[in-house]
Formats: structure tokens, sequence, C-alpha cells
């Protein structure tokens, strides 16, 4: 069975007839209720075009059991963020936010980092023009991950990109990557679960937040910033499985921590190019992975 949308949700450029690849060497030592790792091409009709791309499938997951391998995944990363959301839903009201424009919040913007560097500004009776600038350099980080995904979501179609575009999240790019990497296999339909999964608990976390932060004023000196710390930590480590990632971590940290201890600004952005420069120069050397 085929994982994420039936070919009715691929777009008509993409769309074609399927023929499933199974030799002989794929099946040996497999159990009998198991599928070998297979690729279906999606072979365009000559007739009609010359484009040709690739859909892959693993072992035999059905829509019931992607739901629960995608629960499993995103569940331990948002759990780790629901301080982050009590602590987004607190400070929101304490900006002057109705409880439902900080509910609004987290529904239509749904984003974690710049949501807090939003509200800060509010609460500080900032510009829009600060706002927008603020949260378009916390959020530019976004582009990367459409970049690399770009790809796998090209041949969906139009309703499956959007959203996708919507829950794509720093959590669920990684979980995808994670699943892409373990079963070779691209899956909308996981990675739409995982991003929707997030994004109620994130949701629910923002209420819990606005409701606490009427019976307890100054929730922030809880300490719950420290979600998001622990949570990116989550989600690098176990992306460092090569020479350029590991030197393009090495490098961010120590220049945020640089720019942070000498007050230097946009330490952000300044140790984002100085690790995409370090990974860059540490591929090419030649040496991608370890044994």
């Amino acid at each position: 069975m085929l994982w994420g949308p039936l070919p009715g949700a691929i777009s008509n450029r993409a769309r074609s007839y399927y023929k499933l690849n199974l030799s002989n060497d794929k099946l040996s030592g497999l159990k009998a209720k198991e599928f070998a790792i297979a690729k279906v091409d999606i072979v365009s009709d000559p007739s009609t075009s010359n484009e040709t791309g690739v859909f892959e499938t693993s072992h035999s997951f059905d829509n019931h059991r992607l739901v629960i391998q995608a629960a499993m995944d995103i569940l331990p990363l948002a759990l780790a963020v629901v301080p982050w959301g009590v602590l987004c839903g607190s400070l929101a009201v304490e900006a002057g936010l109705t409880p439902l424009q900080a509910q609004f919040m987290s529904l239509l913007v749904f984003a974690g980092a710049a949501q807090l560097a939003g509200i800060s500004i509010i609460g500080a009776a900032g510009s829009l023009s600060s706002i927008l600038m603020s949260t378009g350099v916390i959020s530019a980080r976004h582009l990367l991950y459409s970049a690399v995904l770009r790809d796998d979501i090209r041949p969906l179609s139009l309703a499956w990109r959007v959203a996708l575009a919507f829950f794509l999240t720093d959590e669920m790019f990684a979980v995808t990557m994670a699943f892409k990497a373990r079963y070779k296999v691209f899956s909308p339909l996981y990675s739409l679960l995982t991003g929707f999964l997030f994004y109620l608990v994130w949701n629910l976390a923002t209420f819990a937040g606005i409701m606490a932060g009427k019976l307890l004023p100054d929730l922030q000196q809880l300490g719950l910033e420290f979600a998001i710390a622990a949570t990116f930590i989550a989600i690098v480590v176990p992306q460092i499985r090569s020479f350029p990632v590991l030197g393009a971590v090495i490098a961010s940290a120590v220049t945020a921590l640089a720019c942070q201890y000498f007050n230097i600004n946009n330490g952000l952005v300044i140790a984002t190019a100085v690790g995409m420069v370090s990974g860059f120069l540490v591929s090419l050397k030649g040496e991608d992975t370890w044994t």
C-alpha cells in the first residue's frame, strides 16, 4: 500500500499509471506478511508527456499504522514544547492581548519563536515594522526547510502543498527527515499528521497558558523558557550524522555564545551564516559521514 496521497492528490503533470518493481533479492529473507522495499515509478504516458518521477514506498503501513507512527514520533517533541506554549499564552495576555487574540495568534501564526518575539515587541509598544522584521528573520530558516523538501512536495496538488507549508515547523521537519532517512521514502500523509498533531498540542498549551496567566501572574518567573533550548537540542543532536553538520553545529553554537557574551546585535543571523559557511567548508574536504 502506498504511503501518502493516492493518485488523485498528485498533480496532473505527475499523475500517471503505476509500475511496481519487486525483485527476488528484495523479497528474500522477509516474512511472508512483509513487503520488500520497493519503488513505484510514476511513468508519464508517452503520448502526453515525457516527464517521469519516483514515488517510493516500503513496509506495509496502512493509514492506521501511519497515524500511530506519526503520533509516536512527534509526541516527545510536542510534549517538550508544552511549557513553551504555556509561556507564550501567558505572555500574550500580559502584553495586552485579549484571550481570544492570544489564542488566534497560535491558531494562525503557529510559530513559537516568532510569536514570543512578536509578543515581546507588542508588550514594549514596538512598531509594526519591528515586528515584521524580527519575526521575518527568526522564521527565515523555514526557507531552508522548504528548499530541502521541494523535490518531494513539488508533485503534490496545491491543497497538499499549502497544508504542508502551514504545518511546517522545526519539529515536523526533523521527524519527517528522520522518517525519510529510515524508510527511504517521503510520505506527505506522515508529514501532515505530525504537523497537525504538533499544532493541536501547541494550541492546547497556549490555551492552558492563557487560563493560567489569569490565575498565576508572572508565570514567566517559573523558568518555562528552558523548553525552547531543550526542544532545539532534541531536534539538532539526532541530526548530527556527518562532519559538515557537526562543523556547522559547533560553529553556530560558539558564534551564538560569543555574540551573546559581547552583546553583539543580530547574533542569531550571524551565527546562522557562520554555521552554514563552516558546514560548506568542511564538506569540501570530502569526508561526509563517519562509520
